[in-house]
């Protein structure tokens, strides 16, 4: 049942504002004081510019590049290099063996590119089992899972949003930057982990911090940015690595860490924490501070212009036990059955959204035409899917586009099991529909989580919601490794897992044009929580 809560926040309704114009004398009366921290923000930086508010949030939402980078970089650091003949004999036992040279004698072949340009080649991995060559995706995806984890609910508790984006961004590129450096396999894939492991938390903290730093009015537009910098992250790899394929593979780590941590650099110095999350912590000076620079006052601007912002924190003070511990937000999460039911539901669609989503870019090596291409078209169908989202999000129900994306995913990944192999441009052509429609549900996942949770536990929630994502990766690789020798195990494994996890949208609440709660109390008063 779709939730009908009204837009328009209950001391702004046109009845109320009729009946404050009547009742006012000689003297002024004051506003109404807001009901929500929400309210009260929206009052301060409703009418600030359309730069002010963007250019904090679109430099927030710029952490999803490196995200991207350091999510795909598998694809080429690992890819089989390909190989050549080097005696006569060789020829007929290629032909026998496929297109491994596993059968070969050693003098019989050679790699056709320098051994240093592939992880397979400079440790000699061409002939290990499916599960050792899926060993480094795996670990960055279960570091990710671990991360996510142990710190999700840090950026709601303790550190905050601009914080913990701090500490993910800077794991992340220094984990990175030490990749490059890896003397074995075992180090390399202990080093993805720890990757993994910080960047868990990185695209989580960037889209809570990027839309809690903007009015009503760009709140869906701006969750969007981020989903356009991580397609222009995904799009620049191939380029990355096609300019360096005659390079060691480790320069390829040097090359996507390097910016990464420039950028944590960058946000220490100029990005300001959510003045949401201040002001639900009780830290109502700090919260003014960083709105005064968020609407160009500074010091010329009075505090007593904010004094509706103590009463908020004191209304939500009344309302709601914050606390510093680390897992108060997820035990909040567990003990209200909506929360847990909503959350569930929607963890279940996130991983087989996951399983594609992850799991498509890294099949690719499975498909018969050119690594480099395949994977720029797949990272070129992100733009269409974060275009249509950002034109028609305003106008698309979140729970039935949902639906419609997954199931035509799954539809389309089975699709491309059908051919075989033998589809040649048809089998791409089903491949990039299958993943532009996996983007595209990703795309309303994060958003749906946005808008299904309050402020109190929003952060954790899409951690949560995000884990499950990455959950959906951990599985993928092994999938992929399978499906070399069986493609129903690779493509049609995850058509049917994406088109059954998908069915659970149907009972998520519709949210489309619903306002953001602040506190649990305030979610359940909107009415949300008993559909």
């Amino acid at each position: 049942m779709a939730d009908t809560t009204p837009l328009l926040p209950p001391y702004s309704t046109p009845s109320s504002s009729s009946s404050s114009a009547s009742s006012s004398s000689s003297h002024q009366i004051p506003k109404p004081s807001p009901h929500s921290i929400d309210d009260a923000i929206e009052t301060h930086i409703g009418a600030t510019t359309t730069a002010a508010q963007l250019l904090p949030a679109s430099l927030a939402a710029l952490a999803w590049v490196f995200d991207a980078q350091q999510t795909f970089i598998n694809v080429f650091a690992d890819a089989m290099p390909p190989w050549h003949c080097t005696s006569p004999s060789c020829s007929e036992a290629a032909a026998a063996a496929g297109s491994s040279p596993c059968n070969l004698p050693p003098s019989s072949w050679s790699w056709s590119l320098p051994p240093y340009t592939s992880t397979i080649s400079s440790w000699s991995l061409q002939c290990s089992s499916p599960a050792l060559l899926a060993l480094p995706s795996s670990s960055f995806f279960i570091g990710c899972l671990t991360g996510g984890i142990l710190l999700a609910t840090l950026a709601d508790s303790r550190l905050g949003r601009k914080n913990m984006l701090l500490l993910s961004s800077l794991l992340m590129s220094l984990s990175a930057a030490l990749t490059a450096a890896s003397p074995s396999l075992l180090v390399y894939a202990t080093l993805r982990f720890i990757c993994g492991f910080g960047r868990a938390t990185v695209g989580t903290s960037a889209i809570v911090l990027s839309t809690e730093l903007v009015s009503r009015r760009w709140r869906d537009r701006v969750s969007i940015i981020g989903f356009f910098c991580f397609t222009i992250g995904f799009l620049s790899l191939p380029g990355i690595a096609y300019v360096a394929r005659g390079e060691s593979w480790r320069t390829l780590y040097v090359l996507t860490a390097a910016p990464a941590f420039v950028y944590t650099v960058v946000v220490y110095f100029t990005m300001k924490e959510s003045p949401r999350w201040l002001l639900l912590k009780g830290r109502r000076l700090e919260a003014i501070e960083t709105i005064k620079k968020m609407t160009g006052g500074g010091d010329k601007v009075i505090n007593s212009s904010f004094s509706d912002l103590a009463f908020v924190v004191q209304h939500v003070g009344a309302d709601e036990e914050t606390s510093d511990n680390i897992f108060s937000a997820a035990k909040t999460l567990w003990q209200n059955r909506w929360a847990f039911r909503r959350l569930t539901a929607l963890m279940t669609v996130s991983f087989g959204v996951g399983m594609v989503y992850y799991g498509m870019p890294l099949n690719l090596g499975n498909l018969s035409s050119n690594l480099y291409l395949s994977v720029a078209l797949n990272a070129i169908t992100e733009l269409p899917s974060s275009l249509l989202v950002f034109c028609l999000v305003t106008h698309m129900n979140r729970r039935s586009s949902t639906l419609a994306f997954t199931t035509a995913s799954g539809l389309f990944s089975l699709a491309c099991a059908a051919t075989g192999g033998r589809g040649g441009w048809l089998e791409m052509a089903a491949e990039l529909a299958a993943f532009f429609s996996a983007c595209t549900a990703f795309s309303f996942v994060l958003i749906y989580s946005i808008e299904l949770f309050p402020t109190c536990v929003r952060n954790s929630a899409i951690a949560m919601v995000r884990q499950a994502l990455v959950l959906g990766g951990v599985f993928a690789p092994l999938m992929v490794a399978e499906g070399r020798r069986r493609r129903v195990l690779s493509f049609g494994v995850f058509g049917l897992v994406i088109g059954c996890c998908g069915v659970f949208a149907a009972c998520l609440p519709e949210t489309r044009g619903k306002g953001l709660s602040d506190t649990m109390e305030e979610e359940e008063c909107a009415g949300a929580c008993g559909n």
